[in-house]
Formats: structure tokens, sequence, C-alpha cells
């Protein structure tokens, strides 16, 4: 059994944490806030996770220095804009310990993935990536689920792997960190369109074109950012994508109804009460997609949407108005 320490207290983190907790691994989570710590202490709960009950081997402490300590393996799973500010406050317990990033996102500023952000503050660490089609509300009562490793260390990969496996959690690896790290970030902006249709009260026609052309517009992006065209349509990319269009659990689709009914960013942002990380994504993969010249319709639109006062509506009569095409 390993010792593992999770950073970040919010669903993903707890979900993870309990899944490692019941395979038998002593775990340590790392919270922002006492609230939040006594809570998985004293009544082993997760706020965000009703649902869930927290084993009695996993612990949760405000302090990082007594986080990390003596642990294995590091788990990061702050929202992607605290990555950066939340690594350097950590960096310096960081011994040979394996970092896993399970945020999915972009650092704003740079628009670079986390995976690089986090080579940058650590960068004689050794580095992985854990992503898949995964609600934090199924994987924290159990539910099979499939995720992906993805390291450049062959080693690390099947290390991961061997340790998270378990009757609920399916392991597979990967070598390629940039494909998986911009299928999980990309992925948001679409289930944040898929939210704008529902909102809209549009069908399951609207719904199939929006995940099958969004798909494609993820797919060009990554493949010009360094990503392997099938990472795109594996689980981290293809099944992440699914998952997060069409579930209620997910908190980017549920911004994007909001939006669709036609409330404001900032009431949507109050309602959902939660990090929305498709918002800051949306404004990262417009830059990129200009950048790259890879012509983005879905993308475009959406960020028209919120910035420049598209109504959904006009969106989606702009979409299915553009000028005629071949599909490949």
């Amino acid at each position: 059994m390993k010792n593992i320490c999770v950073i970040g207290s919010g669903s993903w983190g707890s979900a993870l944490a309990i899944n490692l907790g019941l395979i038998g691994h002593n775990i340590k989570i790392w919270s922002f806030t006492e609230e939040e710590k006594d809570l998985i202490n004293n009544e082993r709960k997760c706020k965000f996770l009703p649902k869930a009950n927290i084993p009695e081997n996993v612990y949760c402490t405000t302090s990082l220095e007594e986080a990390i300590k003596g642990t294995d393996i590091i788990l990061h799973v702050t929202p992607s804009k605290f990555t950066r500010d939340t690594v350097k406050k950590y960096k310096q317990y960081v011994t040979n310990q394996i970092v896993v990033i399970c945020s999915k996102g972009f650092e704003k500023e740079s628009l670079k993935t986390l995976d690089d952000v986090v080579k940058e503050e650590l960068p004689n660490s050794k580095i992985a990536v854990l992503s898949g089609p995964s609600h934090a509300e199924e994987v924290s009562i159990e539910i099979p689920t499939a995720l992906v490793v993805a390291s450049n260390d062959d080693e690390i990969n099947k290390m991961i792997q061997e340790e998270f496996m378990s009757k609920s959690l399916r392991i597979y690896t990967c070598n390629d960190i940039k494909g998986v790290e911009l299928g999980g970030a990309l992925k948001n902006i679409i289930a944040f369109c898929a939210g704008v249709a529902a909102g809209l009260n549009l069908g399951d026609n609207t719904f199939a074109a929006l995940i099958t052309r969004g798909l494609k517009e993820i797919t060009e992006l990554g493949e010009a950012l360094g990503g392997k065209k099938e990472t795109f349509y594996g689980l981290t990319g293809l099944g992440d994508l699914i998952v997060t269009c069409l579930s209620e659990h997910s908190r980017n689709r549920r911004a994007g109804k909001l939006i669709g009914q036609g409330k404001t960013i900032d009431e949507t942002r109050k309602e959902v009460g939660m990090v929305i990380e498709s918002i800051d994504n949306i404004e990262v993969a417009y830059e990129l997609g200009k950048k790259c010249n890879i012509d983005m319709p879905i993308l475009n639109t959406v960020y028209d949407i919120l910035y420049n006062g598209l109504t959904p509506q006009e969106a989606v009569e702009r979409l299915m108005l553009r000028e005629k095409r071949a599909e490949f």
C-alpha cells in the first residue's frame, strides 16, 4: 500500500481519496478550509458528495507540509486557475514523489496546459496526468469507471495502473500527455455548448450533431497543439466528451444550460456555486484557435455568446446557416 497525498478537498479530490482509501492506501487530503477539514475528519463526509462516506484511513489537513511529508504519490486536484499558485506553495516539500495532475483546464494567462505549468514549477519531478469520463458523484459511490494515466515514463504508468486499479476503477495507460490534457480541457467547452442547447430545449438530433462536430474541432486544435489524433477518440477525448455533454452531474453543462435560459455569466457562476472550468477555457481555446489558424465555428460562436452579446437563439441560426461544405 502507498502513502498518497491529495491536494484539493473538492468533489473530485474527495472522490479519488475515497476510492484509493477503500483499496487500502493511506490518504492525506489537503484542504484550503478548516470547515472542509473538520467535516471530513469528524463526520467522514464531503459537502459536495452527500451520498458518499469517507473511509477512516483518509485524513484531512490544512497544512501542505503535513499533507505531503512521507508520501509516495501526490495527486494535484485543484481548479486549473489555482494550479500554479498552489504548486508554488507546496513545491518546497516535494522530494521524489510522483505528481499526478488530476485537474482539467488551462492556465488562462499563459495559454499553457497544466502539465507545462507543473513542469515549470517542479522541473525535476516525475509528472503524470490522470483523466477520463468520470463524474465525482459516481466515482465516490464506486460506480465502475475507466480512466487513463499518461506519462512519458512507462514505469510510472505501470505503477499508477497497478496501485489505482480496483473493482470500481479501471486504469489504462498512455504516453500522449498532451493529448490527454487537451481532451480533458477542451471537452468542457463542448459540454457548455450542450448545456446551452438544453437551455433552449433543443433535441437529440442537435446533441448528436454538436458532439460529433465538437469532437472534430477539439481534435483539430488538439493535434495542432501536439496531441495525437487517436487520443481524442479514446476515453480522455470522446469518452469524456460524451459523459460531460449528456449528464446532469456536469457543472459545465449546467452552466451552459443557465446561459441558454437567459442568465448572465455572473448569475450562472452564483447559481452553480462551484468553479466552472469551461468559461475560462473558452477564452483560452479561442485564442489558441486563432493562433493555430483552426476553423472552430462552435467555439467561436459560444465565445460570441459570452463576450460579444450574441443570443443563444441567434447562435443556433448562425451555425445552421454557415456556408455549405462537405463533411470531410
